[in-house]
């Protein structure tokens, strides 16, 4: 069985952050592992808190995952310090780790901000830089890019533009702010787009952690970078469409569905 380790923050509502990510890659087909970048308080509504570990607490982590069942991929998600990022940074690097992708979470979907400046610059400069792939939504996008993004054109302007300056490939994820879920994959000076039609669901608490793991599994289980998105955006998908109305707030999506769907198609 092929493994994959995310690294990420704990979401205490389960439904994002490292619990999405577990939920993801076993559901994918991968052993998942966890080093935890900070708690959080937080439900569907909103983030009331976070809680850093340290980055000496963050690098005993890593070492002891690669030490012991070395990732085929890694996912990394929440990180919302400077130190923090330079940590995995120079972890990865020192295990030679492979298949990284890089969720470069700043703003939540509920609008709460996760990362502070500082940390913006080094996760340009650091990290990104050595990433297989990023998977930035259109906020996100912008900050990366420092343009705005109001169209398909802008898109394809702004994922080439983070691809050429941080040398990894970009998926640029359409669906955050534009009428449809048309995602863009810049890589090695090509773009592809993945079609989609917007889900309308207001229980979609963790989707961007859902997808980065689900691509960082595949490409753990061989698949190319391709293939690799295009099950990736199935699998949200679905689990989007399915999506669990649990509380006052979005809700988390459903990833349960994929069980459901397998018995109902005779495991097809």
């Amino acid at each position: 069985m092929k493994t994959a380790l995310s690294i990420a923050g704990s979401d205490s509502c389960g439904g994002a952050g490292i619990q999405a990510d577990l939920k993801t890659m076993t559901m994918n087909g991968v052993y998942a592992m966890t080093a935890i970048t900070a708690l959080t308080a937080q439900n569907t509504t909103g983030v009331k808190g976070i809680y850093e570990v340290s980055p000496e607490f963050l690098s005993s982590q890593i070492e002891a995952i690669f030490a012991d069942i070395y990732p085929d991929a890694i996912k990394i998600g929440m990180v919302s310090s400077a130190e923090l990022i330079k940590t995995i940074a120079l972890q990865l690097k020192k295990f030679k780790a492979r298949n990284i992708v890089l969720d470069p979470v700043m703003v939540a979907t509920s609008g709460s901000r996760l990362i502070d400046k500082e940390a913006v610059e080094v996760l340009k400069s650091q990290l990104i830089p050595i990433a297989d792939v990023i998977t930035p939504n259109i906020p996100e996008g912008e900050i990366l890019a420092g343009i705005e993004i109001n169209s398909r054109k802008d898109m394809l302007a702004a994922a080439e533009k983070i691809s050429k300056e941080s040398g990894c490939a970009v998926l640029l994820k359409g669906g955050h702010s534009l009428n449809d879920s048309n995602d863009l994959l810049f890589k090695d000076g090509c773009a592809k787009w993945f079609e989609g039609k917007k889900i309308n669901n207001p229980n979609t608490h963790g989707t961007g952690c859902t997808l980065s793991s689900a691509i960082a599994a595949n490409l753990a289980n061989g698949y190319t970078l391709e293939i690799s998105v295009q099950r990736a955006k199935e699998y949200i998908s679905g689990a989007i469409k399915a999506g669990l109305d649990l509380g006052k707030g979005s809700g988390p999506i459903d990833h349960a569905y994929i069980l459901r769907r397998d018995r109902n198609s005779g495991g097809k």
